[in-house]
């Protein structure tokens, strides 16, 4: 007889989506694991080497990040946008196609593309370490970046399309914004003038979060055949970044706006 743990990994890694398990740190859970794990490490490592060394100047190499990052993001949302759309995607309810069709398989890759997406992303967290730029690393950015990878493995390995397609759209699109700003940012102080509207990116972020819940709530109790436990996970998930979402848009705007009136 198996340990318990052994078997839980072999159902783990059997019982997955076999259109995307021969990808990219799909099949076992033990890759994105490590990433993870060395992720955690970076963020008590890195402020520690950099504590006696002066900032790493990544002006160039930001430019270049974030606005790669958008044209990655534009072709997530093409992506979703046009193989839901040709797919007959319901925003209401709508099954994972686990069939080969080619259109099956388009949504199904650029799932996959969002979840890499995910990985790369926690460079956001190196970038703010090189930089000593310390005051970045909050609680909710660690665990926004930290979770989000987990919850997208599991998405391509088990739910690679359906109406999770609909979290990878708003995602993707906000992202298109967000790198821009980021991006535009880069270029110096001089772009501070042109970014004034920093504040409705948390709005944006919190908007997309709110329409998401709502969507995965409503699945809950809707005849639909997609897995209500994902749905729940989903809501418990959002909810969390709502509330820390909101925390953050209260104490970096209305706390100050009060502050300079005060």
């Amino acid at each position: 007889m198996d340990p318990a743990w052994l078997q839980t990994y072999r159902w783990i890694v059997e019982n997955g989506d076999k259109r995307t398990d021969p990808w990219l740190l799909v099949y076992s859970p033990l890759p994105v694991t490590f990433i993870f794990l060395c992720y955690l490490f970076v963020l008590w490592a890195g402020p520690r080497f950099m504590k006696h060394r002066e900032p790493v100047d990544l002006k160039a190499v930001l430019i270049v990040y974030n606005f790669t990052m958008v044209c990655w993001s534009a072709y997530m949302v093409h992506e979703f946008l046009v193989s839901s759309w040709l797919s007959g995607y319901s925003l209401l309810c709508q099954p994972v196609d686990y069939s080969d069709s080619p259109l099956a398989m388009r949504m199904a890759k650029v799932c996959w593309w969002f979840f890499f997406s995910k990985v790369i992303e926690l460079c956001d967290t190196m970038f703010f370490i090189l930089r000593k730029k310390n005051n970045q690393l909050t609680f909710l950015h660690v665990y926004h970046h930290g979770t989000m990878i987990v919850n997208w493995w599991l998405g391509v390995k088990y739910l690679a399309g359906g109406q999770s397609f609909l979290i990878g759209l708003v995602n993707s699109t906000v992202h298109v914004v967000m790198y821009l700003y980021y991006g535009l940012a880069a270029f110096g102080p001089h772009m501070q003038r042109y970014l004034w509207w920093k504040r409705y990116l948390t709005r944006l972020q919190l908007t997309q979060f709110v329409i998401l819940t709502v969507h995965a709530f409503y699945n809950l109790f809707a005849e639909c055949d997609y897995p209500d436990r994902m749905n729940a996970l989903i809501c418990a998930y959002l909810v969390s970044l709502i509330v820390l979402f909101s925390n953050f848009y209260i104490q970096s705007y209305l706390s100050t706006k009060k502050k300079s009136q005060a």
